[in-house]
């Protein structure tokens, strides 16, 4: 009772439906930076596990109070084995011993001293709990960024206004990271990003690029993190970075699960349900989600063209509808041989139904635009199915010595897509009258498959106190197809080709890797260092023409990060690695777009790969209210790839990526949490950057030098025991391109949350871009033209979401300790 009193004192606790394990987890894991500058040399060890069946439970958390004033000193999350060690300081402590669904497991009279170092606390045993639990109530949110010093950990659940999104929603506003209206995805501004799915490559950003990632609900994403300057363990691919989107999947004890029904305007319905039943050694998960989306998206585009001292000028407004139903499944199970082995196989299935409407209208002019000459109505009706694959089987070995781990993975992708368009197209006088030219009617015809197999080991071996050898292995090998076909209708109404719209594409890859590192400890500074070697083979054919493009090169890509720890809870940290662009298939396809048979959008097959050395220099200071990070970083390029638009004396653009020489961009970003009122959270981040662009290579005069920033800020207040409402901005500065300049972008959007059906269910509303400004303007300009354009690839969205949790507790917001963020 006495220890129950105290902790009234310190947490308030009071009595709730549902479980508080997951947030203790995710609380401990921001916190494990700062425990890792405890400067105590004691240590207090020992091992949680399931009270029933002995089972470990592996991301269980421990944290220890003095036993005088119930303040907290230190913790820790335990690893696969259920073990645990806390340094800490002489003194006289009691521990709580937490995880979801389990009651709380109190230990009491720890006394620790110099003679009895390190204390073992022999084995925890916490009992699962099927009824009402104490609760720690909310007095100050953790933030929805975990942050360490190369990685950032962007908690999805936290933003108020990612319910009833996809992972386009989500990555649209992560700190660092900026979403274009096609879906492109970059990082601090930079368009070469890698991007994973748990850790490895997926259908989802591949044959569509990033953009595929519109197909995957926001409900099966339990993070994403942010990794600025990857070190020699990951894949060398992304100038940028990488970003990593890491699913859903429970490993409780029985049957759990969360079910989400969403509803929207424009029109957006979905479910989703994330499910698990773990018995003793097996445990089997399952996440499923459907949505039926109809997209509405607009663009203008504005183009003048100088030709024999004339200007021909041309407007086109474009209005599209995308309607489509998408379904998705993903199944496994880990079977525990043991308490240090496992076995984990899953199979995803995905796929896509959608049709999409589009009316595009051209208005052409001599002079100015009080001289119309014509009018052309071209009309777009594309029916598409994408349905694919993954297979994953993945093993993981612990061994008695903490950290020594080895893994081997190997997945299979099997993805392919197919499109059919018709395109009606008619001409008319300035006046609207018929222009007697025949209308016309085409047809393109386009088939993409990809089928990809993937090995990967990877092995750490720890010595000494804080040291460790890392090494491992990758293998991956992908065929791609496209086979794309345009045809005319003729006036007695057969087909015939197109001349040069025809052909079959053929991609195949291969890479393999290896790669090495080493990381030690002494005192308060610390090193990584390693090298990746990777082999490449690329071979890209055209059937039809018969043009083949084979190139493999070989090369080394080192890393090191050097980190020092300061008093104040302070730590800097220097890295650098080299990285790479290879051309991937989109890069690469020479076929061009042919919706807009004004405006063509293809690949280039002569494209080379770009390398980029990476330095950061960056900088964490923990405060009691919130965390501060912050970083400058310079960035080398050569054979910078980037997308030139050319103009034709018919006035047909065509846009396609080239090599240009250098880039040199340099930048500085911050990112912090405060929480100023126990009712008020602010979340903010902000990149300032400059970039030399030296068109070398293409065109002289493809030069540019631009200085650019943007921010983001998200404010969350409680405004009632159960209610909370969130608004989040972005605003993104002006730039210079090396072919004219962008325009800024701004948007804000609201969300409001509340509990209902006794704690069980959470009811939220959002208004995506509340002011529909989210349009993205250009101006391009080359010897022969100028053009603006402006692009909205989706309108205001208002959603409301369900989501009612089985056995599984809110993910609440937890108390601000010292040191947390």
């Amino acid at each position: 009772m006495a220890i129950k009193s105290s902790l009234k004192q310190g947490f308030r606790i009071r009595k709730s439906r549902g479980f508080v394990g997951f947030v203790w987890i995710m609380g401990m894991l921001a916190m494990a930076p700062v425990l890792a500058q405890n400067n105590g040399k004691l240590k207090v060890t020992g091992k949680i596990v399931d009270g029933a069946s002995n089972a470990p439970l592996g991301y269980a958390s421990i944290r220890l109070f003095k036993s005088a004033d119930s303040s907290f000193v230190s913790g820790a999350i335990t690893d696969e084995t259920g073990g645990f060690v806390v340094d800490i300081s002489a003194g006289t402590y009691y521990a709580l011993s937490e995880f979801i669904g389990y009651k709380p497991q109190y230990t009491t009279n720890i006394k620790v001293s110099a003679a009895n170092s390190p204390l073992n606390l022999g084995t925890i045993k916490v009992a699962a709990s099927a009824r009402t639990l104490d609760e720690v109530t909310v007095q100050a949110e953790k933030s929805s960024m975990e942050l360490t010093l190369d990685k950032k950990i962007f908690n999805v659940g936290k933003d108020l206004a990612n319910a009833g999104g996809t992972a386009v929603d989500i990555l649209t506003n992560v700190p660092s990271v900026a979403v274009d209206v096609e879906g492109n995805v970059s990082l601090r501004g930079s368009g070469n990003v890698r991007i994973l799915i748990d850790g490895k490559p997926s259908g989802l950003v591949s044959i569509k690029g990033a953009s595929g990632l519109a197909q995957l609900q926001g409900s099966m994403i339990e993070r994403v993190e942010i990794i600025t300057n990857p070190s020699a363990r990951y894949e060398a691919e992304g100038m940028g970075g990488v970003i990593n989107i890491v699913l859903k999947k429970e490993r409780k004890e029985g049957i759990n699960g969360s079910f989400d029904i969403i509803t929207g305007h424009p029109t957006n319905f979905g479910g989703a349900a994330n499910v698990n039943y773990r018995k003793k050694n097996l445990n089997f998960f399952i996440n499923y989600t459907m949505s039926y989306r109809n997209t509405p998206g607009k663009n203008f585009v504005y183009q003048e063209l100088y030709r024999n001292d004339s200007t021909f000028i041309m407007e086109r407004d474009m209005k599209s509808n995308l309607k489509g139903m998408a379904n998705s499944a993903r199944g496994g199970l880990d079977y525990f041989f043991n308490t240090k082995n496992v076995l984990t196989a899953a199979y995803t299935w995905r796929t896509s139904k959608g049709k999409r409407f589009s009316t595009l209208n051209y208005r052409d002019y001599l002079g100015s635009l009080n001289n119309p000459t014509g009018i052309t109505r071209r009309t777009q009706d594309e029916t598409e199915t994408e349905p694919n694959s993954e297979y994953a089987l993945t093993y993981k070995k612990t061994f008695n010595r903490k950290g020594q781990e080895f893994t081997a993975d190997v997945r299979y992708l099997d993805n392919w897509e197919d499109s059919d368009q018709y395109y009606h197209e008619n001409v008319y006088k300035p006046d609207g009258s018929a222009s007697g030219i025949p209308p016309l009617l085409q047809r393109a015809v386009n088939y993409e498959t990809e089928k990809q197999l993937l090995f990967q080991v990877d092995y750490v071996h720890p010595f000494g106190k804080d040291g460790k050898i890392e090494a491992g292995g990758r293998s991956s090998s992908r065929d791609m197809t496209n086979d794309y076909t345009v045809t005319q209708q003729t006036s007695d109404g057969g087909w015939t080709e197109l001349p040069g719209l025809t052909n079959d594409f053929l991609y195949e890859e291969n890479i393999n890797a290896l790669y090495g590192m080493i990381g030690n400890k002494t005192g308060k500074f610390s090193y990584q260092g390693g090298v990746r070697a990777e082999w490449t083979g690329v071979t890209t054919t055209l059937r039809t023409t018969n043009e083949v493009n084979d190139r493999k090169y070989a090369n080394l890509f080192p890393s090191v990060h050097i980190t020092y720890d300061f008093a104040k809870q302070n730590a800097f940290q220097l890295s650098y690695s080299r990285r790479v662009r290879r051309p991937q298939y989109n890069d690469l396809t020479p076929f061009a777009t042919y919706s807009d048979n004004r405006n063509y959008w293809s690949g280039n097959p002569d494209l080379n790969p770009e390398f980029t050395n990476a330095f950061e220099l960056g900088h964490i200071k923990y405060l009691n209210k919130g965390s501060l990070t912050s970083s400058i970083y310079y960035r080398h390029t050569n054979g910078k790839i980037i997308s030139i638009r050319t103009v034709n004396d018919d006035g047909s653009s065509y846009t396609r990526p080239e090599n240009l020489g250098t880039e040199d961009a340099y930048g500085a970003e911050f990112t912090g949490s405060f929480n100023p009122y126990p009712w008020w959270k602010l979340d903010g981040s902000a990149n300032f950057f400059r970039a030399i662009t030296d068109g070398t290579g293409v065109d002289e005069e493809f030069q540019s030098d631009t200085y650019s920033w943007f921010v983001r800020a998200m404010s969350r207040f409680t405004l009632w025991k159960n209610t909370d409402v969130q608004l989040r901005g972005n605003y993104e500065a002006p730039q210079q391109t090396p072919q004219g300049r962008r325009k800024a972008l701004a948007t804000l959007d609201l969300a409001a949350t509340r509990d209902i059906l006794k704690g069980n269910g959470t009811l939220t509303l959002t208004v995506v871009d509340v002011f529909n400004s989210r349009k993205f303007r250009s101006i391009t300009e080359g010897p022969n033209f100028y053009a603006r354009n402006s692009s909205q690839g989706r309108l205001r969205q208002i959603n409301l979401t369900l989501n009612y949790r089985l056995h599984q507790a809110k993910k609440k917001p937890k108390e601000s300790l010292e040191g947390e963020f």
